[in-house]
């Protein structure tokens, strides 16, 4: 006995049959398969999201050296001379601003503490009034992308100034300091200097000797005595020769 057909409905439309096929799947695993071809696409998508993020930071890294270089151009007094420095300006500008759009920023750091990750320290200066490690000059510039950090800057920054040592103070105080007196050992700190003698011992200073009046000079005795007589022998400038 075959089955009936299925009455037609009042509007006049028959259901739709629903293939056996249909009936035998499992409707669990079918989505389970469903979630992780998802999930696999998905990640493709960020790998290559990924790379592209990457070959980007790349091309601006490439654009940040070429505005390094179109800087350097600019301080060429030949090419300045030529009449090229304007161009060259020009082109950085428009390069600046590309590279805005992007994302990418220059950093100011003069005034700010040296951040490691932000900064490589290439030499130090020494800087009164200033904080040690702040940064004082920029060698080459920095920039940023976003949030993240495209190029680090070369800085310089402020080194300690040295105090005068205590050693210095000293012999400024001992070169201002009055000397001592002869026979007095000088003050040292710490030791006491000589006690004065009490006013019942002191000895009285002696009187100096009064200078001698001049003996008065004899007028006959103050003409001058006649020269001695040379000897004989003296006068002939021999000696005399003994008799045989």
């Amino acid at each position: 006995m075959t089955d009936a057909p299925p009455a037609p409905s009042s509007e006049g439309h028959q259901p739709l049959e629903i293939p056996q096929r249909a009936l035998e799947v499992d409707l669990d695993q079918a989505f389970s398969q469903l979630l992780y071809r998802a999930s696999l696409l998905q990640r493709l998508r960020a790998d290559e999201a990924q790379t592209a993020r990457s070959t980007q930071r790349d091309l601006l890294g490439i654009l940040v050296e070429v505005d390094d270089a179109l800087a350097a151009l600019g301080l060429d007094r030949e090419l300045v001379l030529l009449g090229r420095g304007a161009g060259i300006e020009a082109t950085r500008r428009r390069l600046l601003g590309r590279l805005a759009k992007a994302g990418v920023r220059p950093m100011r750091l003069e005034g700010l503490a040296a951040d490691p990750a932000l900064t490589e320290i290439v030499g130090t200066e020494p800087r009164f009034g200033v904080a040690p490690e702040t940064v004082v000059q920029t060698v080459v510039t920095g920039f940023f992308w976003g949030e993240e950090v495209l190029r680090r800057a070369q800085v310089v920054v402020a080194a300690p100034v040295p105090e005068p040592e205590s050693v210095f103070a000293e012999d400024v105080e001992r070169a201002l300091a009055p000397e001592p007196e002869s026979g007095a050992a000088p003050d040292r700190p710490g030791e006491p200097g000589p006690e004065p003698a009490p006013e019942s011992e002191a000895v009285p200073p002696e009187p100096e000797p009064e200078p001698e009046a001049a003996a008065p000079v004899n007028p006959a005795r103050a003409t001058t005595a006649p020269p001695r007589a040379r000897r004989k022998g003296a006068a002939t400038g021999g000696r005399r020769k003994r008799k045989k």
